[in-house]
C-alpha cells in the first residue's frame, strides 16, 4: 500500500461530476423559499399570507401555527449530563417556523412553496409580517447581566446551563500560596463556517406508511436521521436519508436544521416533493456559527516555574437557541483536555452558557478543542514573559513526561502515550528557533516587526454517540469489493483511505475497491464524520471487515473445494487449497457461491478516544506603517499515529491551518449591539482566508501508534485548527511586545494592529 496513492474521488470532483444536495431532483417537485425575520427580537403580531397564497404558481404557505400544530417545536440537544450542583440544562423550544416571537435576524417566519424557485421567492416577498420590537442583547456578558432583555420565559436570566469540572477549592488554595500567578482573558471569536456548498434539502413524502425520503448535505446519515426524528416526531424507521457528495462540513453539517423539518411539513401538506436550496446570504444569517467563547485563565506557578494549578472561566455564547451540539462541544471537549499537554496538579473549570439575539452556535472544526488549547497556550506564553523564561523552556519543564502515560488528568480523562518533548525538540529544530533573534534584527533593518510563537497541544478524538461502528463489504461478480459506510466524507477522502485499508488486508489493487456512503438500503450502525473520529472508528472497522471477508471466503471456498476451511489459504485475491491443486479468485467465488449465500460480511468495532498532539511554530512580520501582517514561516510537527495516506493528511493540515489563520487575521461574525443586525453578512464584509495567506508550511510527523485503534491511527482532521490559533497569536504578541503593546486578541486586522502600534508609540 502506497501512502502517497492518488485519491480516488479527485477526478470526479474536480471535473464537475460530483452530485451534491442541490443536484438532486424528483418528478413533480415544488420549490421552497423562506420568509426570515428582518429584526433580532420582536413579538409577532400577525402574519398575513393571503397575497402570497394567491400568487402565481404558489402551492402552499406555512407559518408557525402549522409548525406548532404538527408538534415540531423541540430542537434536540445533546447535553445529557448534570451541571453545577446537579442542575439540568434548560432547552428552550424552537418551532421550525417561529411562533409568537422571533429571536435573531434570519429566524424562520414562514415557508412558501411554489412551482419554481423564483415564484416561491416572489411570493415570499408578499408575506406581510407585523412585529412589535423588543429589546436586543447580542453580547453574552450583557445577556447575563441583571435586567437584561429576556429571550425565553423558560430560561431565567438567559442562563440555560452552568457546568463545572475539577476541584475549585484545591485550585484556590494553590493560587493563594503560589510564588507567581499569571492571569489572562482571551476570546475565541464567533465565526461563520461558510463551506463551499450552501445547505440544501429535497424531501419526498409517501402517504402509504407516512414515510419521508430526505436528500440532504450531512456528515453522517444516522446522526441526521436521529435528530430529524426527534425534531419532527417522525419515527426513525420512517425516515430515509440520502446523500452523496458534500462540499465541506466543519461541524455545520451535523445539525438537523429547522428548515429541513419545515420542508418535510410542506412535502406532506402538498403531496409533492419539495426542494430548498439556501442562498449564501441565508447561510450567513442562519447556518450555525462556531466558537464564541470568552475565557479567563489563572495559572499558578512555583519559584522554579512549575505549574501548580489552573482555573479557567468560560462564557459561552450560544445564540438565540441551543442547537443540538450547542453547549455540549463547548463543555465536554475542553473538560477532557483542560490540562493541555502539561502536568498541572489542580484544575478547575467553570462554564456559563448564555443565550443572545444572534444565530445559534454549534460545533465548528475542533469543537471546543482549539478554544481550550488557545486559552492554555496564551496563558503559558504570558507566564513565560512575566517570569522571563524562554517559552519553549517553560513548556519543557511542565510537560507530562513519557513515563507518566497512560496519564489520568485531574478532570478524569486518560491520555494515551505521547512524546511532547520529542515533538517540541523537532519543531524547534525544524523552525530554527535558536536563529530567530538574527531574523528579528534583519526584519527590523527592513522596518518590520518580527515575532515567533509556539503552541503545543493535545486533543481528544475517536469517540462517538453510537455504540459501535459498522462497515459492510460485498464482492460483486466482477470481483469488485464494495464497502458501505454511514460515516460521510465532506472532503476527507474516505473513498481513498477506506479503499487503501481494505486493499492492504485483501492484497488486491486499489481500483478493485468501491466505497459507498449513506446508502439507505444498508441500515448500518455507526457514527457520523466529526471529531476526527472516522479513521479511528470506521477506518479501523474497514480492516476488521476485510479480515472477516477473508475468513468468510475461506468457508465458501472450502465448500466449493469440498474440503475443510482449515485446508484453504488466501493470498492477494485468490483462495487456494493448501496442497495447491485448486484455486478460485474473489470474482469466481462470488459467481460460484451457493444459492442463498453471498460473499458479503459486516465488520464492527467499538473504540474510545485517541489523543493526537503536536507542536507548531509560527513566525510573522508586521509592517508598522500599515498594520498588515505576513505569515513568513510555519512549522508543524504532529503525532496523529500511523498515517494511511500522507497526501490526505497534508491536505487536512493545510486546510485546518488556513481556517485557523482566517480566524486569527479576520474572520469574525459581528452583530450591531443596538439593533442586533449582522454587520458581516456577506463576503464583502466577512473576511475569508485566501491561498496567499499561508506560506508553504513545513510539516513533520512524529507518530506514536495508538493502542485504541487496531490501525494505530489517532485522527488528524482538526489538529491544524487546534494548534494554529495559539501559535499565530503568540507570534503576533511576540512581535508587538517590544513596543509595549499589551496582549491583544483576535482578529488581528490591519486596523487593530496599526492602532496598537500607533498607540504604543504615542505612549497610550
Amino acid at each position: 500500500m502506497s501512502a502517497h496513492a492518488n485519491r480516488k474521488e479527485d477526478h470526479r470532483l474536480i471535473t464537475g461530476a460530483g452530485c451534491y444536495a442541490a443536484d438532486w431532483n424528483l418528478p413533480r417537485q415544488l420549490h421552497a423559499a423562506f420568509v426570515r425575520s428582518d429584526r433580532a427580537h420582536a413579538r409577532i403580531v400577525s402574519v398575513d399570507v393571503s397575497a402570497a397564497r394567491a400568487a402565481p404558481g404558489v402551492a402552499a404557505v406555512l407559518t408557525g401555527e402549522d409548525a406548532v400544530r404538527a408538534g415540531m417545536t423541540r430542537w434536540p440537544n445533546f447535553v445529557n449530563f448534570p451541571g453545577k450542583g446537579g442542575s439540568q440544562v434548560i432547552v428552550p423550544e424552537r418551532p421550525v417556523l417561529a411562533h409568537g416571537r422571533v429571536r435573531f435576524v434570519g429566524d424562520l417566519v414562514a415557508l412558501v412553496v411554489a412551482e419554481s424557485a423564483l415564484a416561491a421567492q416572489d411570493a415570499a416577498g408578499m408575506v406581510a409580517v407585523e412585529y412589535e420590537d423588543l429589546p436586543v442583547v447580542v453580547r453574552p456578558a450583557d445577556a447575563l447581566a441583571p435586567g437584561a432583555p429576556q429571550l425565553h420565559e423558560s430560561v431565567p436570566g438567559n442562563l440555560p446551563f452552568v457546568y463545572e469540572a475539577g476541584d475549585e477549592q484545591a485550585v484556590a488554595a494553590a493560587i493563594a500560596g503560589a510564588a507567581h500567578v499569571t492571569r489572562l482573558k482571551v476570546e475565541s471569536t464567533r465565526v461563520v463556517p461558510t463551506p463551499m456548498e450552501p445547505r440544501a434539502c429535497l424531501v419526498a413524502h409517501d402517504p402509504q406508511g407516512d414515510r419521508y425520503t430526505v436528500h440532504v448535505c450531512l456528515q453522517g446519515m444516522n446522526m441526521m436521521r436521529k435528530q430529524l426524528a426527534a425534531y419532527s416526531g417522525v419515527p426513525e424507521e420512517r425516515l430515509t436519508i440520502v446523500a452523496r457528495d458534500v462540499g465541506g462540513g466543519f461541524g455545520q453539517r451535523s445539525t438537523a436544521y429547522p428548515e429541513y423539518c419545515a420542508v418535510m411539513l410542506a412535502a406532506k401538506a402538498t403531496g409533492r416533493p419539495v426542494k430548498w436550496v439556501s442562498s449564501r446570504s441565508e447561510g450567513f444569517l442562519s447556518d450555525t456559527h462556531g466558537r464564541g467563547l470568552e475565557m479567563e485563565g489563572t495559572l499558578a506557578l512555583d519559584r522554579d516555574g512549575r505549574f501548580l494549578a489552573m482555573r479557567m472561566d468560560f462564557l459561552c455564547d450560544m445564540g438565540a437557541y441551543l442547537s443540538p451540539a450547542g453547549a455540549v462541544s463547548h463543555l465536554r471537549n475542553p473538560t477532557v483536555c483542560l490540562t493541555g499537554v502539561y502536568r498541572i496538579p489542580a484544575l478547575y473549570g467553570l462554564w456559563r452558557v448564555a443565550l443572545t439575539n444572534a444565530a445559534p452556535v454549534a460545533a465548528y472544526r475542533g469543537a471546543g478543542r482549539p478554544d481550550i488549547a488557545y486559552a492554555i497556550e496564551r496563558l503559558v506564553q504570558q507566564a513565560a514573559y512575566e517570569l522571563d523564561i524562554d517559552p519553549a523552556e517553560l513548556r519543557r519543564r511542565n510537560f507530562i513526561p513519557p513515563q507518566a502515560f497512560p496519564y489520568k488528568t485531574p478532570t478524569g480523562s486518560t491520555y494515551e502515550y505521547a512524546e511532547f518533548e520529542g515533538l517540541l525538540d523537532e519543531a524547534l529544530a525544524n523552525s530554527d528557533w535558536n536563529g530567530f533573534e538574527a531574523r528579528r534584527k534583519a526584519a527590523a533593518a527592513r522596518g518590520k516587526l518580527r515575532g515567533i510563537g509556539l503552541s503545543t497541544v493535545i486533543e481528544n478524538t475517536g469517540a462517538g454517540m453510537f455504540p459501535k461502528d459498522e462497515v459492510a463489504l460485498e464482492v460483486g461478480d466482477d470481483g469488485t469489493v464494495t464497502a458501505f459506510s454511514v460515516s460521510h466524507s465532506q472532503g476527507q477522502s474516505h473513498e481513498t483511505t477506506f479503499a487503501m485499508i481494505i486493499a492492504k488486508v485483501l492484497g488486491i489493487p486499489l481500483g478493485q475497491i468501491a466505497v459507498r456512503q449513506a446508502v439507505a438500503e444498508k441500515p448500518l450502525t455507526g457514527n457520523h464524520t466529526g471529531g476526527s473520529r472516522t479513521m479511528v472508528g470506521a477506518g479501523s472497522v474497514c480492516a476488521i471487515a476485510a479480515g472477516r471477508l477473508v475468513e468468510h471466503g475461506k468457508s465458501l471456498a472450502a465448500e466449493h473445494f469440498h474440503v475443510e476451511p482449515s485446508q484453504v489459504d488466501y493470498t492477494a485475491g485468490t483462495f487456494r487449497m493448501r496442497d495447491g491443486s485448486r484455486s478460485i479468485t474473489l470474482a469466481e467465488l462470488a459467481r460460484a457461491r451457493p444459492a442463498g449465500r453471498s460473499l458479503a460480511v459486516v465488520g464492527e468495532g467499538t473504540f474510545g478516544s485517541t489523543f493526537p498532539n503536536g507542536c507548531h511554530v509560527a513566525e510573522v512580520e508586521i509592517d508598522p506603517r500599515t498594520g498588515t501582517t505576513e505569515i513568513v514561516a510555519y512549522t508543524a510537527v504532529d503525532d496523529c499515529g500511523e498515517v494511511i495516506n500522507h497526501a490526505v493528511v497534508e491536505g487536512q493540515m493545510h486546510g485546518a491551518l488556513a481556517q485557523g489563520a482566517g480566524q486569527v487575521f479576520g474572520e469574525h461574525a459581528v452583530y450591531d449591539p443596538e439593533s442586533g443586525q449582522m454587520l458581516t453578512g456577506s463576503f464583502m464584509d466577512y473576511y475569508m482566508p485566501r491561498a496567499g495567506l499561508l506560506p508553504e508550511p513545513k510539516l513533520g510527523e512524529r507518530p506514536t501508534p495508538s493502542k485504541v485503534s487496531p490501525l494505530g491511527v489517532k485522527g488528524m482532521g482538526e489538529s491544524g485548527c487546534t494548534a494554529s490559533l495559539g501559535a499565530l497569536v503568540n507570534a503576533m504578541t511576540d512581535a508587538l511586545r517590544p513596543l509595549g503593546v499589551p496582549p491583544l486578541d483576535m482578529p488581528f486586522t490591519p486596523l487593530k494592529v496599526w492602532q496598537a502600534v500607533a498607540g504604543a508609540k504615542g505612549g497610550r
